[in-house]
């Protein structure tokens, strides 16, 4: 399939094949119709990928304290490598579209193959012929709401999530500075709730719009037009919100909010403007200042948007979904009019062209939409896509050859940054075949190391017989049951750490090399392997007695959102790091440790978890991971390694 993407490193945009995601549980895979282009947002991103080095590094200081704290805790090497290969690899654009139901996936109930459904999310609803969508980022399109106008649900909900933070009231009077397309959706939502708004924008045509679909009046922020009508309808008293829905670099707009507010009026931020609050203006009027978080309450939270989990409407009237629903709703029945928002409808093929006219101003447009080819959203067949479960007979050892076809499950930053340089340089290793869950991460992977395939069909890899290994470099949930089935598939597996998160799925694994007879297992404990370290066990020596350890690990903070913090899916920090520091002492000592805690410290307190427990599970996870040296069948340690098990960390 297609798919419009940017490297941000050189500014480059293109459209490129990718593979068809698959379709998971949980969601649906959709087939665009069409897909809204953000005149804001997107195109200050195609903005800042055509900037110098320097001048990205200014335009997203947020993004440079994390290259900081990460040089900090992991040096400037692996940091260096680390940002090059994000900012050398293509990321996706677009965020809110229109499709059909391809294939719906397991868990889902309320769509069916052929339904049209409007769909969000940066991840998500992508400009790409095809989607995977999770169940709470998609809502059905009302009947008799045109595809191209529930194009615009997710900046629909944008705009109503800031209303909503505003809080208006019938006969209050609003004013709205910056018309572009929030601005214009937040001009329609206030006047359909009774309010009288004013409306500010440098923009004649934008203003002389706004007019058109309901405010009372607009007009250039720097003219006297704009004070004068909210002097005349609030009996000079000021404006009771204020919406912010403008961007770029001035301060203007804040400014402007403070003169022309009410006393303990209501300033809500929607937009991505410069907020340098006057302290003096904001304090004597008590201003009650808000910021809009996107589509509504679920937004940046895993367990609303991936896993699904609603959130009671007693207690949230208003989620992301909801406010999608919500927004289309009114569209259908007239209280929001998009169509006269819509300055360019362009052939998705021509979507390089169109981002170049919009961003050199050749093309002047409130909001433009692509149209992907072969589309009739409402009479489209629905070709069905399986996605078979593995089911592979045991196979024998195959026999050693050159080079070594390898394929990676997993494309991150670890798998990139870490492992596949070297891999790609070394003789004798051809990289066949990579699959991830996401369509782009594969064919950057493909595009930036060599790989002959990118899919997200892990089938494909396990029935290819010319592969001899496989990498599993994902999540850390997914560990145990993607080497499970490489093993049964007779290939050779190197997992990275942990091999499992729970004995029930180290279980399954080690049932799985039971059955097929294939134990060419390893984990990726590879700090046993630093020269640092073989250098102090050669200096201290055989242990000739008890010992005691002291492992200080400079681990860094997690940032909010990391999906370590998912621990019912992913497990605890200590899981999915805890093993390497419990293989190097044991490594180093020739011995295991008979009790384990870890210690951490918080600004506020010092903080002593102590994880007490019979060292019979560590050990047996231990006894587990064939890549530690130890038997794989639970022969004693020290034994003769099993059949192809290998050396490298």
């Amino acid at each position: 399939m297609k798919q419009v993407v940017q490297n941000y490193k050189s500014g480059e945009l293109a459209v490129l094949d990718v593979p068809v995601p698959g379709c998971k549980p949980g969601g649906v895979l959709v087939r665009t119709a069409y897909s809204l282009i953000s005149t804001g947002t997107e195109l200050m991103k195609v903005s800042e990928a055509g900037m110098s080095m320097l001048g990205k590094a200014r335009s997203r200081p947020d993004q440079v304290a994390k290259v900081m704290q990460s040089v900090a805790t992991n040096g400037v090497p692996a940091t260096y490598r680390k940002v090059m290969g994000k900012l050398d690899s293509y990321t996706p654009l677009g965020y809110s579209l229109c499709g059909v139901v391809e294939q719906v996936g397991a868990g889902v109930d309320d769509v069916k193959v052929g339904d049209l459904v409007a769909c969000a999310g940066n991840e998500h609803a992508l400009h790409a012929e095809l989607n995977w969508v999770p169940k709470n980022l998609y809502v059905p399109v009302p009947d008799g709401l045109a595809p191209q106008h529930a194009a615009f649900g997710t900046v629909g909900s944008i705009a109503l999530q800031g209303v909503r933070q505003g809080e208006p009231q019938l006969g209050e009077v609003a004013l709205v500075i910056g018309l572009g397309l929030i601005g214009q959706l937040v001009v329609q939502l206030l006047a359909a709730a009774g309010v009288r708004v004013v409306g500010a924008d440098p923009d004649p045509a934008r203003c002389e719009l706004a007019e058109r679909l309901g405010a009372a009046a607009c007009g250039d922020p720097g003219s006297t037009a704009v004070e004068n009508a909210v002097a005349e309808l609030t009996d000079g008293h000021g404006v009771d919100q204020v919406y912010l829905a403008a961007g770029g670099g001035s301060n203007q707009p804040v400014e402007l909010a403070a003169k022309l507010a009410r006393d303990r009026g209501r300033v809500v931020d929607i937009g991505k403007c410069r907020l340098d609050l006057p302290w003096n203006a904001y304090y004597e009027k008590e201003l009650d200042v808000r910021f809009s978080r996107s589509y509504g309450p679920g937004r940046y939270d895993p367990s609303y948007e991936l896993e699904g989990r609603d959130y009671p409407i007693g207690y949230v009237r208003w989620t992301e979904r909801r406010n999608l629903a919500c927004f289309l709703d009114l569209a259908a029945r007239g209280k929001v009019d998009v169509e006269p928002l819509i300055s360019h409808v362009a052939d998705f093929d021509d979507a390089v062209e169109t981002y170049r006219r919009l961003k050199d101003g050749e093309l002047k447009a409130v909001t433009a939409l692509f149209r992907y080819p072969g589309q009739d959203a409402q009479e489209a067949e629905a070709p069905s896509v399986a996605v078979p479960a593995v089911t592979v007979k045991p196979s024998p050892a195959p026999v050693a050859r050159t080079p070594v076809r390898l394929a990676f499950v997993g494309a991150g930053n670890y798998a990139t940054s870490m492992l596949l340089p070297h891999l790609a340089q070394r003789e004798g290793v051809e990289l066949s075949t990579v699959v991830t869950t996401t369509a782009l991460s594969g064919a950057n992977a493909q595009r930036k190391f060599g790989f002959k395939e990118a899919t997200t069909d892990l089938d494909t890899v396990l029935g290819d017989k010319s592969i001899d290994a496989v990498f599993v470099v994902t999540r850390h949930s997914s560990h145990a049951e993607l080497t499970r089935q490489a093993l049964l598939a007779g290939k050779t597996v190197f997992v990275e750490k942990p091999l499992a998160l729970t004995e029930d799925e180290l279980a399954g694994v080690l049932a799985a090399v039971e059955e097929s007879g294939n134990d060419r297992l390893q984990v990726g404990f590879n700090r046993r392997f630093a020269p640092l370290l073989h250098e102090a066990r050669k200096q201290f020596g055989p242990r000739t007695g008890p010992a005691h350890l002291r492992y200080l690990v400079n681990a860094g903070r997690l940032t909010h959102g990391s999906w370590y913090l998912q621990q019912g899916t992913e497990g605890s920090r200590f899981a999915g790091e805890g093993g390497h520091f419990i293989d190097t002492a044991s490594w180093l000592l020739d011995a295991d440790p008979v009790s384990v805690y870890a210690t951490a410290t918080s600004d506020n307190q010092d903080l002593q978890v102590v994880l007490r427990s019979s060292w019979v599970w560590v050990r047996r996870l231990l006894d587990g991971w064939p890549g530690r040296g130890r038997a794989v069948r639970g022969q004693p340690g020290g034994a003769e390694p099993d059949r192809g098990t290998t050396s490298a960390g």
